[in-house]
């Protein structure tokens, strides 16, 4: 597979050096996203169609949790915060990509909205974030970003931060399970990447790096270097930065068999809940 690593048309705006496999850094998301592909990012989702096929799920959530405000940690180009406007919901926009955010503004502008983004890394959120929130949605697979544990406990800890006492954490992920233990795993495009003039496919993966390959209608060719969350491996760090009840979802439904899913989605509360001593 290496092989075909080293073989592949890469877009000459993205700068991966000479062995792609070997950029396992944090940092290397902000080169990845160059403009031209984030240009084309909204072909790969397919607004209309990922619509369909979530439908009410994080609205309903939000709203389940009695949650009013919300800080959109990877907003992208700005789908979920669009939507949850479009819901009543008071958004905050938070990306690492300047680029990113001047498309999710522009989005949100042809839609008769007006974001209010910042321009953060996630691991040092609460420099640039001054109030609390209800939830915080980090989505889009964003978190795989992080390579190392401890940014990921750090980020972790700083979503903990900017919630209310109450509040809630929703973060999603691909089922990197299923592509480790090479049980499928592959893009569907039902749920999440829905736009049919993209192929979206992993192109490399071991326990420390999945490297996934984009390709365009019209040639272009893209690539992300992403860390491969385990479910339960996240579920623990979750635990460990102090979240208590954390319920994770497949592809938006309750009751799943562990590798069938696309996507897992973990609701996670921040509310402080005693445990039931021991009755004698």
């Amino acid at each position: 597979m290496s092989d075909e690593v080293k073989k592949a048309p890469v877009n000459e705006a993205q700068e991966f050096g000479n062995d792609p496999l070997k950029v396992r850094e944090s940092d290397h998301y902000k080169d990845e996203y160059v403009e031209s592909f984030v240009e084309r990012w909204d072909d790969l989702i397919d607004w209309d169609g990922r619509a369909d096929s979530e439908g009410g799920f994080f609205i309903d959530v939000l709203r389940e949790h009695g949650a009013r405000s919300v800080l959109d940690v990877a907003t992208g180009t700005g789908y979920h915060s669009v939507q949850l406007l479009r819901a009543g919901f008071e958004v905050d926009s938070v990306d690492g990509s300047s680029e990113m955010l001047a498309k999710a503004f522009q989005n949100a502008r042809d839609r008769d909205m007006i974001l209010h983004t910042v321009h953060s890394d996630w691991r040092w959120l609460s420099r640039n974030i001054n109030r609390r929130y209800d939830a915080v949605i980090c989505l889009g697979n964003s978190f795989t970003h992080l390579f190392s544990e401890h940014s990921r406990r750090r980020v972790l800890a700083e979503f903990y931060s900017v919630l209310r006492h109450d509040g809630i954490l929703i973060l999603d992920q691909r089922n990197y399970d299923a592509l480790l233990d090479d049980e499928g795993g592959g893009p569907s495009h039902e749920y999440y990447y829905c736009g049919d003039d993209v192929k979206a496919e992993p192109e490399h993966i071991d326990e420390g790096l999945a490297r996934f390959r984009y390709t365009f209608s019209d040639g272009s060719v893209f690539h992300l270097n992403m860390f491969p969350l385990r479910r339960n491996y996240v579920r623990r760090l979750m635990e460990e930065v102090g979240f208590q009840k954390i319920d994770t979802y497949g592809d938006f439904q309750e009751s799943y068999k562990h590798y069938d899913p696309d996507f897992f989605i973990h609701v996670a509360q921040k509310q402080y809940v005693e445990e039931e001593e021991d009755q004698p």
